[in-house]
């Protein structure tokens, strides 16, 4: 494959906005103001995933038949991974569990033959063996056979909104049926890479413009898709998911700003299941509606080495209050926030060190009888990486961390990326729940804040062009919150714990 490479220049216009000029050895390359954050874990999956190649750009080229076929998107991946868990605070007991995490996806899309006409089919295979653990009502590991992604849409490259000042064409997509997609960076809307089974949707999806463009909109009108561990996924029924996401790159090169809307609707009396796919207790088949507005902002300052990537999410709305029999109690006011930060540099050095320190925030609820909520809604998420061992969700959490990412240059290992880090872990709220944790909460507050620290170690490298090798490690130090109620179901419980995976993927293109 022939090597690109680039040099930017600023030229600043009378208005204030920025014209960045690409100059490549390779001709085609065209100039883009998208500029990829730095920052740690949010790196968004791209559409169509990763895995998937164009039919002509795989090994198939070399085949006359296959040679000349640029319509057909294909894709074939397989993932296993071995899992130690020592203690998990997940589960309500001390134990040792040692599954088998078993994924396959297959995905197949059709485009530019029939444009504006496209299709697309993406279906996954997830399951768990020689776990001590049932599979049933497991669908954080657990789906079998399913189909994640299966739309049709509707492309078009030459619009009335004509291009941007480099030239590129402000694209229009419209996506409708079921799909799995991430958004910002990642901590509100998710596919969830690193778990074993994936979020999805079913509506329409609205794309104006394309990441090469100065500025462009998402807008969606979706239905979460409800995961059920043994049978066919269900819609569901019970919840309205809006949003509108913007992106500004036109303002400076080193700075780009993600504006965002997002509303969550809930019909309480159409809410059939837990997300497990169990049959929903009578006190979670609530009314509610909450509003999240937030604003992102990241970028990579020049060639200085710095980088930084900062948001803020304002919750706002109603939800209503049950007893454990399902009767109505009081109609609570929903008022949430999160933020949160990191700055990092990369040094100059054969290794391409990036030292980074992040601090985030999720606010708790202050009081369980006070007629309001403040535990900030984490919507449709991922976990990690608030915690390698997966122990932290965004919500009712402070946490400062500081992490060093680097590529040793081992000849006998070429590609080689490490990263390893260390976490403190605090609850927002003391009288709030630890999610994560076994869904565990003193509503006293006597058990105080303290959740716990951890220590992680990550290696990943490749091994020839189509298979991926990933090992961890994570060792978590009990704080004062989760050893008082984590004791209470199992009272000889220890106060660490150890996880420690080997992940390998494979590929077929």
């Amino acid at each position: 494959m022939k090597k690109t490479h680039y040099m930017g220049m600023l030229i600043m216009s009378i208005s204030g906005a920025f014209t960045p000029q690409l100059y490549a050895e390779d001709t085609n390359t065209k100039a883009s103001y998208y500029v990829e954050r730095k920052s740690y874990g949010t790196l968004r999956d791209t559409e169509p995933p990763r895995y998937v190649k164009q039919l002509n750009k795989t090994w198939l080229k070399d085949y006359d038949t296959f040679a000349d076929v640029d319509w057909l998107d294909v894709g074939l991946d397989y993932r296993f991974r071995y899992e130690y868990r020592d203690n998990d605070f997940r589960r309500s007991r001390d134990s040792i569990d040692e599954p088998f995490l078993l994924r396959t996806r297959g995905y197949l899309g059709v485009k530019n033959i029939l444009d504006p006409l496209r299709f697309a089919i993406e279906v996954e295979d997830a399951r768990r063996n020689h776990s001590q653990f049932t599979r049933e009502f497991d669908t954080r590991d657990i789906n079998y056979a399913e189909p994640i992604q299966a739309y049709a849409e509707l492309y078009f490259d030459n619009t009335p909104l004509g291009k941007d000042d480099l030239g590129n064409a402000r694209t229009v997509s419209i996506k409708a049926g079921r799909q799995a997609f991430e958004y910002l960076d990642r901590r509100l809307i998710a596919r969830n890479e690193w778990r074993n089974t994936t979020n999805n949707f079913q509506g329409v999806r609205a794309t104006i413009g394309q990441q090469k463009n100065d500025w462009q909109v998402d807008v969606f009108a979706m239905k979460p898709m409800q995961r059920l561990s043994t049978q066919l996924d269900e819609v569901d029924h019970s919840q309205d998911f809006y949003g509108v996401i913007a992106d500004w790159r036109g303002w400076s090169e080193y700075v780009t700003l993600q504006p965002y809307y997002l509303l969550l609707k809930q019909d309480g009396s159409k809410v059939k299941y837990d997300a497990n796919g169990k049959a929903a207790a009578a006190n979670t088949k609530i009314d509610r509606e909450i509003h999240t507005a937030g604003l992102r902002v990241y970028g990579v300052v020049g060639k200085t080495g710095w980088d930084y990537d900062a948001s803020y999410a304002q919750q706002w709305g109603h939800q209503d209050r049950l007893s454990n029999a399902g009767v109505f109690i009081e109609a609570l006011d929903h008022d949430a926030y999160a933020y949160n930060a990191e700055i990092g540099y990369t040094f100059t050095h054969p290794w391409k060190p990036r030292l980074s320190a992040f601090y985030g925030v999720a606010s708790g609820d202050k009081q369980p009888t006070d007629g309001s909520n403040e535990r900030f809604e984490r919507l449709f998420g991922f976990a990690r990486p608030w915690s390698n061992n997966d122990y932290i969700q965004m919500e009712n959490i402070r946490t400062p961390k500081v992490r060093l990412e680097f590529e040793p240059v081992v000849t006998w290992l070429p590609g080689l990326k490490m990263d390893t880090g260390f976490g403190w872990y605090r609850l927002d709220s003391a009288k709030d729940r630890w999610n994560a944790g076994g869904n565990l909460r003193d509503t006293t507050g006597r058990s105080g804040k303290n959740l716990g620290k951890e220590f992680d170690l990550l290696a990943r490298f490749p091994v020839g062009k189509y298979v991926n090798v990933g090992m961890g490690y994570a060792h978590f130090w009990a704080g004062d919150f989760t050893e008082t109620t984590s004791q209470l179901t199992d009272p000889e419980r220890r106060d660490d714990s150890d996880f420690f995976y080997t992940q390998i993927s494979v590929s077929a293109f």
